[in-house]
């Protein structure tokens, strides 16, 4: 028998319309964690995706902090059920490493609430790959009696009426709803054809995701590694641990720069692995697992309208990455369970239009805001070499500056302490 929510089509049915207060097209982290912010809400939707799970998803595969803190929020048990997984790696933190080869390490909060058998404390941040974390989060959803999950359906048709939106596959499944929530990715036709919202090389890395066995020199505590390696800016190159020895390694550089300078990621890939004096050590042992894939991230570092009459966007579809760092899900699973808020608030007040729904930007603002303006400034202070040298070496002798950078992932109020031209001037003078 199916679980809970979930509906299996089979050639042999007919033509399936259903009608829904809201549909969320993609279940990846923003579309699964929106479902679960409604099933909490006691409101019925439908999600929809096109893949069957399990599937994969290139990507660095780092979950952050903010992961366990949206599912906390939401449902604590599914937060447990997370920790619990065997599928992922405990993470304590990240390692940035400048151009000058200077590493500054930044420290992921302890969840202090939360102890095992030996009362050590339990880190909140995780490496694993997407085909268990997104599986696992659809596999919750899933046991939602409020929520419907259909795999396997593309959907490419969008029709507005007066009453919400009728959605289709062009084929033989539609869905009416009062309001969509687009959850479908960097490459949303949703994103593009009705929210006018369209990849900027200027806002838009380009990233290429390999997955090696017997990485040699990976962090005592799983810190995922960010190198800003000279010869690939405005990019990096990270090495995420993975369990069973297997690690994610990849290369990302902002679009506009891979054109310009015909950079072919995949030969740089290969040449940091087996030329680089610090790598080339490091992967002397290591197996490549797979072929080296490519996907692109649509980075946050330009503001845009995210919602408008009937719709809101979320995830990689509202541009939401973080252009420092390059983190997607934390930011995809916050953005999927503000949505889910705004649409319980537009049901309750059967108010669905553009300006009633701004609302959802006013808190995507309030949210990521400082954070995003803060990685935007980090991501093109890399561009200067120097320095950004100099960033790294005096914040990795300040435990203030490192506590702050570690408040990135977490706190919105002290993140804005470092949006501030003051702070690094103090930074400076107090070298």
């Amino acid at each position: 028998m199916p679980a809970a929510g979930v509906v299996r089509l089979t050639l042999l049915e007919p033509s399936i319309m259903i009608t829904t207060q809201v549909c969320i097209i993609g279940a990846g982290p923003a579309g699964t964690t929106a479902a679960l912010q409604l099933n909490k809400e006691g409101i019925d939707c439908v999600l929809v995706d096109k893949a069957v799970f399990p599937r994969d998803k290139v990507c660095g595969d780092g979950l952050s902090g903010k992961v366990l803190t949206c599912l906390k929020k939401i449902d604590p048990a599914v937060a447990g059920r997370l920790k619990q997984a065997g599928f992922k790696l405990n993470s304590w933190g990240v390692s940035f490493i400048a151009p000058n080869r200077r590493e500054l390490e930044v420290g992921y909060r302890p969840d202090f609430n939360a102890q095992d058998e030996r009362h050590k404390e339990v880190p909140i941040g995780y490496v694993c790959k997407r085909l268990d974390f997104d599986h696992f989060l659809v596999e919750e959803v899933k046991q939602c009696p409020h929520v419907q999950v259909y795999e396997g359906l593309a959907i490419d048709q969008y029709i507005l009426e007066d009453d919400g939106y009728r959605v289709s596959d062009g084929k033989d499944f539609t869905v009416r709803a009062a309001v969509l929530i687009i959850a479908n990715g960097a490459h949303s036709a949703f994103t593009k054809k009705v929210a006018g919202i369209h990849m900027e090389p200027r806002h838009y890395i380009a990233g290429l995701r390999a997955y090696y066995k017997n990485v040699e020199g990976t962090h005592a505590q799983n810190f995922i590694e960010l190198h800003f390696l000279k010869d690939l800016l405005p990019g990096y190159f990270w090495i995420f641990p993975l369990p069973n020895g297997e690690a994610n390694v990849g290369v990302g550089m902002l679009s506009e720069a891979v054109h310009r300078k015909k950079v072919n990621l995949k030969k740089e890939l290969l040449h940091i692995v087996t030329h680089d004096p610090v790598f080339k050590e490091r992967f002397k042992n290591a197996r490549l697992e797979g072929p080296i894939e490519g996907y692109g991230l649509p980075l946050g570092s330009k503001k845009r309208k995210l919602s408008g009459e009937r719709y809101l966007l979320t995830g990689d579809a509202a541009f939401l990455i973080d252009p420092f760092t390059g983190e997607g899900i934390g930011n995809a699973m916050n953005s999927g369970r503000l949505a889910a808020q705004q649409a319980a608030r537009a049901i309750a007040a059967n108010d669905y239009s553009a300006a009633g729904l701004a609302l959802y930007d006013a808190e995507i603002e309030r949210v990521f805001g400082a954070e995003l303006r803060l990685s935007t400034r980090l991501q093109k202070l890399v561009r200067y070499p120097r320095l950004f040298n100099l960033l790294i070496n005096i914040s990795a002798r300040n435990k203030k500056v490192q506590e702050l950078l570690s408040c990135m992932f977490y706190e919105v109020d002290l993140r804005k302490k470092l949006t501030k031209p003051s702070f690094y001037i103090g930074l400076l003078l107090n070298k």
